[in-house]
């Protein structure tokens, strides 16, 4: 899994802001559709596989929408806190758009119009905007008095001076006073990445399904989202992006669902069905599925809570698959202190059920005897697997 970055300087040189970029094969991927792709693909990996503060930390974050996420036909499954959308210059400005770019500025969304062109029609967003990006490597310089002079009229957008290469152009963005910059000759675009797990496809449907009622089933949503441990995973990576300040601290898969908000869930979850990207090994998941559901079994042997037992197994186990320290995975995740630290040191009552999970997986049976619940969490795991992948008849 990967996503791209570059970074977005002031005038003084420190990083303000970071540009997202797809990163990817676009082999598979119908020509109609690749640029919608794109964009849910680094919306996806950067809120939901890294985690937006793994990205960019407090920083903003510029993103290239598409028609669809302009005019709203594709929500967006985030709120306007931390990112900067860009108009890309490519988007024909009809009533749709610009009514559904004038909703986004309206809710608290900053604007950016990428690569201006005077005389394209973009000007009339101008009224929107906070951002203009002008290209001073191919764009047309020859009228750069003119267009600066009409952007300067509105005191709130601030120009971003990008694909600058050469110290001439960097002189050229400070002679007028160009407040952001962006380009080779400052930083070259990097790329993130991270191992990952994607969600079945299957349970993917079934969760838009679900979340598409008019009275939507908590706790079918639940058991859904936490039948897949890639879909808890987004979801608790997603709940790390409203968690800065928040009071609270997630134990469990459905406090991480109360969190982000069936909304954004929802919205999450058909940006989800547009990435079509490979999972990991039935076996893996199946797992991983057991190892979490023997956790919450035997949870309340030590007075632990079950939800969070089912978490702590779940967060271990993917962790092993993917070669990762659990306790890089705890960082990554707004939870609750018992959990953190049952992961990150063993202890608390949560400690002892992962100790003992641990020992029963390497064949020591210790104290207990988790045969019984063993079994049911390889019946259990090896169902909720069978019916996130099962193939309709047709």
């Amino acid at each position: 899994m990967h996503v791209g970055r570059q970074p977005i300087f002031d005038a003084r040189g420190d990083v303000v802001a970071y540009e997202l970029l797809f990163r990817g094969d676009m082999e598979a991927v119908a020509a109609g559709r690749q640029d919608a792709y794109a964009t849910s693909n680094v919306m996806i990996n950067a809120f939901t596989e890294f985690g937006i503060r793994e990205v960019a930390g407090d920083r903003l974050c510029f993103i290239n929408l598409t028609r669809e996420f302009l005019s709203g036909e594709i929500p967006l499954p985030f709120g306007p806190s931390q990112v900067v959308l860009e108009v890309l210059e490519t988007v024909e400005l009809d009533d749709d758009v610009i009514a559904g770019i004038t909703r986004l500025a309206e809710a608290g969304y900053r604007i950016a119009l990428d690569d201006f062109v005077w005389g394209s029609g973009h000007e009339q967003l101008f009224g929107l905007a906070s951002y203009v990006k002008l290209d001073l490597l191919d764009g047309e310089l020859g009228n750069l008095d003119e267009v600066v002079a009409a952007i300067r009229e509105y005191p709130n957008i601030q120009i971003v001076a990008e694909r600058l290469e050469t110290e001439e152009q960097l002189a050229l963005a400070d002679r007028y006073g160009m407040e952001l910059r962006q380009g080779y000759a400052l930083s070259r675009p990097q790329v993130l990445t991270a191992a990952s797990l994607s969600p079945s496809r299957l349970r993917r449907l079934e969760l838009v399904t679900a979340l598409s009622a008019p009275d939507a089933d908590m706790p079918r949503i639940v058991s859904i989202i936490a039948s897949d441990p890639a879909l808890s995973l987004r979801v608790l990576r997603a709940s790390n992006s409203v968690a800065a300040g928040h009071a609270n601290r997630v134990s469990s898969v459905r406090q991480a669902v109360v969190m982000v908000g069936l909304k954004h869930i929802r919205q999450w979850a058909m940006l989800m069905v547009l990435d079509d990207v490979g999972g990991a090994a039935e076996e893996h998941m199946i797992g991983v599925l057991t190892r979490a559901r023997l956790c919450e079994n035997v949870a309340q042997w030590f007075g632990a809570a079950p939800d969070a037992a089912f978490m702590a197994g779940m967060i271990t186990g993917v962790a092993e698959i993917l070669g990762i320290p659990q306790a890089t995975m705890t960082e990554q995740f707004p939870l609750a202190p018992a959990v953190a630290a049952a992961l990150t040191d063993g202890s608390g009552r949560l400690g002892q059920v992962l100790s003992a999970v641990n020992s029963y997986e390497k064949g020591d049976l210790g104290t207990f005897d988790l045969v019984g619940q063993y079994m049911d969490a390889v019946r259990w795991s090896t169902r909720a697997f069978d019916a996130s992948n099962r193939v309709p008849a047709a």
